[in-house]
Order: C-alpha cells, then structure tokens, then sequence
C-alpha cells in the first residue's frame, strides 16, 4: 500500500523499513567513540496518536543526570541568512526578488577518432540585478581534470590521469553595440572576465562568444562525465561540455566556490544547442529533438511516433541495428542533432552507435503528456536488465509528479555509461551494468533530481544536504509505490546489510562525535560521511517532519508550497527554515536547531512507575525524562494488568518547561509494563532506559 494510505503505526513502519537501506552498516563507517552530552538527532515515528485514557503532567525537578536544558533547546533561533525585500519572512520570494539569467546557443562537435569535442557557445547574459557588473564569472568544470586542478589536492590524487581542461581559444563580447576580445583570468575552475564598461543594472544585456575544445576523459577516470568501450562501440557520457555562467545573487553576490568534486549552482535559461558526431552514432540529449527527419531513419520515426502514443515500451533502435551500425564499415560523414530545452539550468548529452533505444508515453495530472526514454548497450540488456528502464522512469516521473509538482520537461532519459549515477535536466547517466532493484533505485534516484535541484534551484556546491536529501525522501514513498512495493524497502548498496532498525543504526551515526553537522559546507564532509550525513540523515529529518512532527496534511501542503515558491529560483536553508514554519503553522525552531545546526541526541528515560496515592484504582503516576538536548515527540505504550494496552503521544511541548514530567493516567488497572518509542522509531540513544517492567508479584 502506499504510505500516504497506511494508518497510523502501519505507515510509518512501512517508512522506517523504506528507509532502512540509507542506515544499513552505518557503524561500517562510524567511529564508536564515548558518547558526548550534546551529539545527536533523530529519524521516523508516528504522525500522533490519542491518548486512550486522560493524562495530565505535573512538573518535577530534572534529574541531576540529565544533559537536556530546556532554555537552551528552545531557545529563539537566528537563521543565517536574514529577511529583507528580497527573501520574506514567511519562506517565500520577496516582492523584490531578481535573478540573474543565461541562455545558450552551442555549437558542438565530437571527434571520437582524437577523443575531442570542439564547441563554439554564445552566452545571452542579462543582469537583473540592482547592482552594474564589472565583471563576470564563468565555470570552467573540465578543468578539473587538469594536473594542477585544486580537487586532487583536497582528495590526495596527485597521480590520477589528466587532461589539458578547456583550451580557449578565443573569448569575446558583444555588447550590441561593439564586439571585443574579452579581458579575461583563469583560476582553476574559474574564469573572471573583466568588463571595458560595467554591465547596466536592471535589465543590462551582453553576449559571451567562446570557441574552447578539450579532450573527452576516459570514463575510468571517475567523475561525472567520459566515454567507456562496448561491444558495438563505446558510449560517450557528456556533461559539463561548454563553460556555464557562475550565479551572482542576493545572499553572496558572484558565488565562484571552485569546482572540487561537489555538485553545480547555475542560472536558469534557454538552450539551443547542436550536436555534429559521426553519422551512425545516435545522440541522446536534454530537451526536445528539433529535427529528426535529418538524423533519424522512416522507420525510426515510425516507431517514436508510435512509442508517444503507448502506454507500454516502445522499441526505436533494437539490438541488431545497433550492431549492424557497429560492424558494417563506418559511413562516412557527419550528422548534426539539434535540440532545445527551455527553462533549465544545464543540458547534457550521450552519444553512441551501440545504443538500443526505447520509448513510451508518460502521462502526467492535469493531462500532460511527456515522453520517458532509455539508451543502452548490449551488455545491459537481460534479465533484470535496462528493458525495464522505461518502465521505472514513467513510474517515477508520475509519482513525483502526483505527489509534489508537475515534471516540467519534454522528456525523461536514463543513458547506461560509465557514470554510476548523475543526473541533469531531462537526462541521468547510471551504469550500464546496474539490474535490478539497483537500477530501478537509482532510476528513480536520479530523474527525482528533476524537482531537487533542476526545479528548486539549491546550491549544491554549499548545501548537498538539500539537493540529495530532498531527494532521497521523496524516493522512499516512490520505492512503496512502484508495482506494490515490487523494490521495497530502498537499500543503499554502498553498505553491508544490517540487522538493527533503521533509526538504531542512526542513532549510532549520530553518536560519533566527528561526524560533522548538516549545515558543513559541502566540500568540507569527509567521504565516508557524505552519504550518512547529506542523504539519509537529510532525508530522516524530512521523514520526522512528514510523520511525526507535523503529519502528511500540514507536511506535503507546506512542501509543495515551498516547491512551487522556489521553482526555477535559488532558495537557501534559511527560506526553507522559515517556509515550513510558516505554511505548516508550527514554530520548529528546537528542530533546525537540533537535527540541521547540531548532532544533538534523543535519550528518553521511563523514570519510575507507581500507583496514584499508593492505589492504583486510583490510577497511575509515570515518570519520564529527556535526558539529552534533541526533543522529538513520542510514542509511550501502557500495558494493564488485563494485557490492554493504551497509547499515547508525548508533544515536544512536554520538554518546553522541564526535564521529567509526571503523567499521571487515569486506570483502574495495575501497569504491568511501559515503554517509550516500542517501535523503534526514534534514534534514542541508549533504549536500555525506554521501558519499565513490574517485577513478578
């Protein structure tokens, strides 16, 4: 069943298990040191159940034990980055909001003979800022690939295998008026171009003209881009291929953070942009083909014709014609593809003449329709195999859709290649050996990227904690949904399986005291933290806010409010922050507090247990404490003498004044037994004080 119709307990187990593969084995890549007084945070419980008998909760002392200090836990809370006309107090655009824009003309060529693509790009630049440019920033991400690139410092890879980067060969301006060599200086991964005359603010416009080649990498180089062997020839994986616009906002002005591994922060706009490969080689490419009577056959387009209007897999280019085109003698020539894509924030591209290419119709709400397409080699198809790629990208892409806002592009693509796992406006590369529930994970994974941050434009060089985070929970209800949870739970193949509960294996991450907080710069996690940290505990925060803190109606109108906010924009932490606590009506502040700012702990403690006035036909009195800084709310179960059993939920506002509350419940009943958080929903700290039992007697 689908989470968002399980009741109760039911759904939020079926969450914790959905989630249980992005804590597998986390103690593989925990340091277990002592635990410290303020470290750590907390993943799923319920969305609240009523109490079945009448509670009230008198004040006592906190214990002397205790590291939790009300005053500090909810405390005001000053988010990084203020409100002013720009960015509003309730999360949302300010009615003075501008951004900047860039759009593309590229002409491109790839050599595969000399492993080389040639590219002549025009970049449209307007300044829509209240501030004249007098100069501009461009990225220049293929030269990270260089033997002096700053990344192989930082990853301790002096000897890995190199290429020259970009090679300029020319950069010019035109204003319109005027076209001149650009006066420009390169550091690193970066171009500065330093303007004659500053670019006018409110509106001013200006076109960067670059002709620039480089050598493709070989795919064995890692990364996110490069080309691999196959059977019938090798698949080139292309991204990053033209230099692109750095973003200059209203939070940091020109953001230019070196290119060191960690992902992308661009300007959106339009792109057109031609593709010249040899003329048996198929091109894959973001956005939509604008002249497929000149690159593909009659029967070609016989077929996608057909695959738009089928619900079912559609096959454009099979197995054999792929080996044909790859062991008949090569066809002299050239054919250039043309695509468009408009209102993105990049494009990528495949190439190959060993592709098999299939196709179907994705209906999406409302009655748009988009188009799901998959490309991949012999070696991928099978069992198991890259056949069913179609199938999960239609799923995906609906699901996405239904649930948060509509897929905005004309079509979604899956390339197998070398890359394990990227993704880019319409299109992801994943590796073509991947079957399986890996593949149907990381298909889901990568074209989920499209609302985080192809839409919602994050800082993922600054905040990866947003794009894959956001990212990874809306995969753990698409994982319920897909086929009657055919893939469920999603598991991460990075670790060893595990046999803790999900919040458990948390909970131990979270006791490592080096394990660095959620709002690090990106390029400042170490490896082994990356995952554990900017996916799963991201993504755990978001699940206990859907679940537990706020419950599914209050989250998901908040959450697709801030998507539809933010759609195209670059929203930061902060106007995520306050969004949410506006739009679900609840101050969290003790919760970005505790799971963003800090690794704080939950450790909740069943005190004591004993009859009301020494007579438990009278009722019950129970003691519990919050021992550590996290507050999150809780499930307390009560077992009776009869063997019922009643439920109640703890609300964080039970900590805003104290460290131990007496619950007093009213019984007749002797209690036999307590325990705080019984499913293993919460990443308590140390369980062995979450529940009391009376002794025999």
């Amino acid at each position: 069943m689908s989470a968002a119709r399980v009741p109760g307990r039911r759904r939020v187990m079926a969450i914790a298990a959905a989630l249980s593969g992005m804590a597998l084995a986390l103690t593989a890549c925990v340091s277990l040191q002592d635990e410290q007084p303020a470290a750590s945070a907390a993943p799923p419980a319920s969305a609240g159940t009523a109490p079945a008998a009448s509670i009230s909760a008198l004040a006592t002392p906190a214990s002397a034990a205790t590291h939790y200090d009300p005053l500090r836990t909810f405390a005001p809370l000053t988010l990084p980055d203020p409100v002013n006309a720009y960015r509003s107090g309730d999360g949302a655009p300010g009615g003075a909001y501008w951004q900047n824009r860039a759009d593309y003309v590229i002409h491109a060529t790839l050599d595969p003979q000399q492993q080389l693509l040639t590219g002549v790009e025009a970049i449209h630049y307007t300044n829509n800022s209240p501030t004249a440019l007098q100069s501009l920033w461009v990225q220049l991400d293929q030269n990270l690939y260089r033997p002096d690139a700053r990344t192989r410092f930082v990853r301790g890879r002096l000897n890995a295998p190199s290429t020259s980067g970009y090679v300029l060969d020319s950069v010019q301006i035109d204003t319109g008026a005027q076209r001149t060599r650009a006066q420009y200086l390169i550091s690193d991964t970066r171009m500065q171009i330093r303007l004659r005359q500053p670019l006018k603010a409110y509106g001013g416009k200006l076109t960067i003209d670059i002709h620039y080649h480089y050598t493709v990498p070989d795919g064995r180089f890692g990364g996110r881009t490069g080309y691999m062997p196959t059977s019938n020839g090798p698949i080139y994986a292309i991204a990053q291929w033209y230099p692109r616009m750095a973003v200059y906002d209203d939070v940091r002005g020109w953001d230019t953070l070196p290119y060191l591994g960690n992902e992308f922060y661009l300007e959106y706009g339009d792109f057109d942009y031609f593709v010249t490969v040899p003329r048996d080689m198929v091109v894959a490419g973001s956005g939509e083909l604008q002249n497929p009577g000149e690159v593909l056959s009659t029967q070609q387009r016989a077929r996608l014709a057909r695959a738009r209007a089928s619900e079912q897999s559609v096959n454009i280019r099979s197995a054999g014609e792929a080996a044909l085109a790859a062991h008949q003698p090569a066809r002299k020539g050239t054919r250039t593809w043309h695509f468009r894509m408009k209102q993105a924030r990049d494009v990528s591209f495949a190439a190959s003449r060993a592709f098999i290419w299939d196709a179907a119709r994705i209906d999406l709400p409302g009655g748009g329709h988009s188009l799901a397409m998959a490309y991949y080699p012999t070696e991928s198809a099978g069992p198991g195999g890259w056949g069913r790629t179609v199938e999960y990208l239609k799923d995906s892409v609906q699901n996405f859709s239904r649930r948060w806002s509509l897929f905005p592009y004309p079509a979604a693509i899956a390339v197998a290649s070398s890359v394990s796992g990227m993704e880019y406006p319409g299109i992801v590369f994943d590796n073509y050996k991947d079957r399986g529930k890996t593949l149907f994970w990381l298909t889901a994974h990568e074209i989920g990227h499209t609302w985080f941050p192809m839409v919602v434009g994050f800082n993922e060089r600054r905040h990866q904690w947003m794009d894959e985070g956001f990212n990874s929970f809306i995969d753990v209800y698409e994982s319920q949904d897909f086929n009657h949870g055919e893939f469920a739970p999603k598991n991460d193949q990075e670790y060893a399986p595990g046999s803790a509960p999900p919040a458990d294996q948390i909970a131990t991450l979270l006791s490592d005291p080096k394990l660095p907080v959620m709002m690090t710069l990106a390029d400042q996690v170490p490896q082994k933290y990356g995952h554990p940290l900017n996916y799963f505990k991201s993504a755990f925060g978001l699940v206990l806010l859907r679940e537990q803190i706020l419950g599914p109606e209050r989250f998901d109108w908040a959450f697709r409010k801030f998507i539809h906010d933010w759609s195209y924009r670059h929203p930061t932490p902060s106007d995520f922050f306050r969004a949410m606590d506006s739009a679900a009506g609840e101050d969290l502040s003790w919760f970005w507090r505790g799971w963003y700012f800090n690794n704080w702990k939950l450790d909740l403690a069943v005190r004591e247990v004993k009859p009301l006035d020494g007579d438990w036909q009278q009722g019950a009195v129970i003691t519990v404490a919050n021992l550590q800084p996290l507050v999150l709310p809780a499930i307390v179960r009560i077992t009776l003498a009869d063997g019922s059993t009643q439920q109640l939920q703890l609300p964080v506002e039970t900590w805003i004044q104290q460290g131990t509350a007496r619950l007093q419940l009213r019984t007749h009943q002797r209690v036999t037994s307590v325990a705080i958080d019984p499913d293993h929903l919460l990443p308590d700290a140390d369980r062995s004080n979450n529940s009391w039992r009376a002794s025999a007697g």
